[in-house]
């Protein structure tokens, strides 16, 4: 049946406009009001979906306050909230943000620069699924035939068993013989580590002492501890003979012994010797992440070696033999995955083409990424921030998805000039494909392709957390704020350089794509390392320089701590407060801790009460007895200088030092780390600021000012400008000046062109990244670099300097 239409049609140019207007095409913006997370002072902004947004300011002004505390965090909770209360129970519980109204949000997507796990099975393959399809293909194509996908994992060991099962079945038990085999591809030598370990003895004891005398020299094992109580009462042993005259069985269970249930003081325990109870506790983490002690001990006391039966594949025999066109699952893991990329889609199999297909997308999207000089293998634990960004970024790239916000912190993070081009292309590419981009960033190239751009400010901590602009990157240009005046920054090259003292010199250098580098660094100036990401610079500094005697390396690792760990606690500041206040009282230094004997009893020295409300996020309330200065009521009674130790903690570090430089409360030691913290941009933090309120920027410069404490006569710095504003890479290159002036030789790695022009010296590798780097293509002052033009860098600096 049809129905004939009514009256004179009209064509959708014609009709009114309030009739054209879907109800679901007026949700244009996403809309935030009274932000006020961390240090945010009632921020209210709108931003145009589907369109990229860059968020700008100094170092702390609020950026990730807003963009990852607040929007993405209440996008992701109120996803979560829409699981049962069954399935929110296994999953971590959000806090609501401090805000009034959040309207037109749509699913968050976070790609941040936190590292990846840590752990040391984890690689670039298993991270990214790259290594999963690749199992499934050489257990289809691979001959011979091994087995199922799991033969060709390092992280699945081989195993049988067989035995009665008993079972209840209509209302009778019955048993049964059951058998189960598993083949897996893990090298049982090493357990797919890749790496066996060697212990020295003399670096986990004393062995002409007892062990209440404090034999034992691992981190954490004190006799005074818990660990001692279970040493001394295990009865494995004389806790008062010397190790020296134990007898074989006892130093065996000392060392080896297997876990073995005992009771002691009354309690129910499982004792373990010492070595496989540090390969649990210690080697169980990729040694990049180990706190700093830990590492020290870790190096001093074990010995890593490649594993002779595997030869460092991870594989066993059995995975290693089954191949496709001659390569082993070992070969392919271990190829360049731009060699890789070009392999699989060489490999012409029906059976497996959908396979082959997603394979074949993933790992072009390694090479589209800036990534192709990776291998599969390479252990994620080694890669630094930008690498483990963009490498998250891989599986977003082929996404069907649309209308999703994704959030960037600082994607171009360890690239050179050279592949920022690339990396805006992706992010214009994600935006165009009907995405909201919220990016947060520092380098001019990123900023300048924004559609709006957030300018937080007007400075970092109490002095920042409002917008200070809201437009385009022209407005921007002429709004007159910090970041507005700076950029379009660019410098000189020095009239003069430094001359060197002498020079370190470097041969043979072949840690992983390095050619057999020869190369002298000069000592006594600035030198920069330079070249596109993956042509070899971490390679060569971290591997040949790094561990020399006299050479203070301050690398990318994450700062560690918690919510009761601040800059006063993790710099050391601390401990000279807490005797000088104890000295000054009369009582034990232990008082002015929040976390040992001062701690205020209701709170445990937190500053709030916890409630946990279960699926629900928890509820965090200021502890009503010490009003959440974390401190016994009678401790606050005792002073130094007119303040009591909340006083004290609750002042910013430029107040501090001031305060610890002169009458009563002059404590140089005190003084000296807070004049460090000043020099590195700090002095607006509060020194009892918890650390998991300081952006990325500003963990890294609070890593340096411990760092420049150091006695050391080389300095190495790994990208000192991650996270720096653009007024801030000044007072950098002046506080860079100052060590050299000092003294010091300081080595940089570095993209960023204010640095390279800064430099005396200049090394750049290349000419690209993996097979095609690793080579020393020049070597000279910036001037020469800038005239010379014959690489990347020099072309990209060339175009950065004010002179041409």
């Amino acid at each position: 049946m049809s129905i004939a239409s009514t009256g004179t049609s009209t064509s959708p140019s014609e009709k009114p406009e309030r009739e054209q207007a879907h109800p679901a095409d007026t949700h244009e913006l996403i809309r935030v009001q009274g932000a006020r997370e961390n240090n945010l002072k009632d921020v209210s902004v709108e931003l145009p979906k589907r369109r990229l947004t860059v968020f700008t300011g100094v170092s702390g002004s609020g950026k990730s306050s807003l963009v990852f505390a607040t929007i993405a965090a209440e996008s992701q909770r109120m996803i979560n909230e829409t699981y049962s209360a069954f399935v929110q129970g296994f999953m971590p519980t959000l806090a609501r943000p401090d805000v009034d109204v959040l309207e037109g949000l749509t699913t968050a997507i976070i790609v941040d620069q936190e590292r990846l796990g840590a752990n040391p099975r984890s690689t670039v393959g298993t991270v990214t699924d790259a290594n999963a399809m690749l199992r499934i293909v050489f257990s289809r194509l691979g001959r011979p035939h091994i087995g199922s996908p799991q033969a060709f994992s390092f992280n699945v060991a081989s195993m049988s068993g067989a035995g009665a099962v008993t079972m209840e079945r209509a209302g009778t038990t019955v048993k049964e013989r059951r058998e189960f085999s598993v083949t897996g591809g893990m090298c049982l030598r090493c357990e797919g580590l890749g790496s066996v370990t060697d212990f020295d003895l003399s670096a986990l004891y004393d062995e002409n002492l007892s062990l209440n005398q404090g034999a034992l020299t691992i981190p954490g094992y004190s006799m005074d501890g818990w660990y001692g109580r279970i040493f001394r009462g295990s009865g494995f042993f004389d806790p008062d003979r010397p190790i020296r005259d134990f007898t074989k069985k006892q130093l065996h269970d000392l060392l080896h012994k297997e876990p073995t249930k005992i009771k002691v003081d009354g309690i129910n325990i499982t004792y373990e010797g010492l070595i496989p109870k540090i390969q649990k506790s210690f080697l169980s983490k990729d040694k990049e992440a180990m706190q700093p002690h830990i590492r020290a001990f870790v190096e001093r006391a074990i010995t890593f070696s490649t594993c002779p039966e595997c030869g460092g594949t991870r594989l066993s025999e059995l995975a290693r033999s089954s191949k496709i066109k001659g390569l082993s699952i070992a070969d392919a893991c271990a190829m360049q995955i731009s060699d890789l990329a070009q392999w699989v889609r060489e490999l012409d199999e029906p059976t497996v083409a959908p396979l082959l297909k997603s394979l074949s997308e993933t790992l072009d999207s390694f090479v589209e990424i800036g990534l192709g000089y990776l291998s599969l293998d390479r252990s994620s634990g080694t890669l630094s921030g930008g690498e483990a960004q963009r490498t998250k970024m891989i599986r977003h790239l082929g996404s069907s998805l649309t209308d999703v916000t994704y959030v960037f912190d600082e994607p171009t993070i360890g690239l050179h000039p050279h592949d920022i081009q690339r990396m805006n292309e992706l992010l214009l590419q994600l935006r165009d494909k009907g995405n909201t981009v919220l990016v947060v960033e520092h380098k001019p190239e990123a900023i300048a392709i924004a559609d709006h751009v957030v300018d937080l400010g007007p400075g970092a901590g109490t002095a920042g957390g409002e917008v200070v602009f809201e437009g385009s990157v022209d407005g921007l240009r002429g709004s007159g704020t910090l970041t507005g005046r700076h950029l379009d920054d660019r410098v000189s090259v020095k009239d003069a350089v430094r001359r060197p003292s002498g020079a370190l010199e470097v041969r043979g250098a072949s840690t992983h794509n390095l050619q057999n580098v020869d190369v002298d660094i000069p000592l006594g100036v600035l030198t920069v390392i330079t070249g596109v990401a993956g042509s070899g610079k971490s390679s060569l500094i971290h591997g040949s320089v790094s561990r020399r005697d006299g050479v203070v390396s301050i690398d990318q690792g994450a700062i560690k701590g918690s919510r009761r760990s601040n800059p006063a606690t993790y710099t050391g500041l601390l401990e000279p407060i807490r005797k000088a206040f104890a000295k000054a009282n009369g009582v034990k230094p232990a008082l002015f801790s929040a976390n040992s004997e001062g701690a205020c009893p209701a709170c445990k020295g937190a500053g709030v009460i916890y409630t946990d409300l279960g699926m629900m996020a928890g509820v965090e309330t200021t502890c009503e007895e010490c009003g959440g200065n974390r401190f016994q009521a009678e401790v606050l009674e005792y002073k130094l200088g007119g303040r009591d130790i909340s006083e004290v903690l609750a002042m910013p570090v430029t107040q501090a030092a001031s305060f610890f430089s002169e009458g009563e409360a002059r404590i140089p030691a005190a003084h000296a780390i807070l004049q460090r913290l000043v020099d590195v941009g700090l002095g607006y933090l509060t020194i009892g600021q918890p650390l998991t309120t300081l952006s990325g920027g500003e963990r890294q410069r609070l890593k340096l000012a411990v760092h420049m404490g150091e006695k050391g006569a080389v300095y190495v710095l790994d990208e000192p400008t991650t996270g720096l504003h653009l007024a801030d890479v000044e007072n950098l290159l002046g506080l860079l000046d100052r060590l050299v002036d000092s003294g010091r030789s300081v080595v940089v790695i570095e993209h960023h062109q204010a640095v390279m022009a800064h430099a005396d010296w200049i090394i750049d590798l290349g000419p690209g990244a993996g097979h095609d780097g690793g080579r020393v293509v020049f070597e000279g002052t910036p001037a020469a670099l800038i005239a010379d033009r014959s690489t990347l860098t020099g072309k990209h600096l060339a175009e950065y300097v004010k002179v041409a």
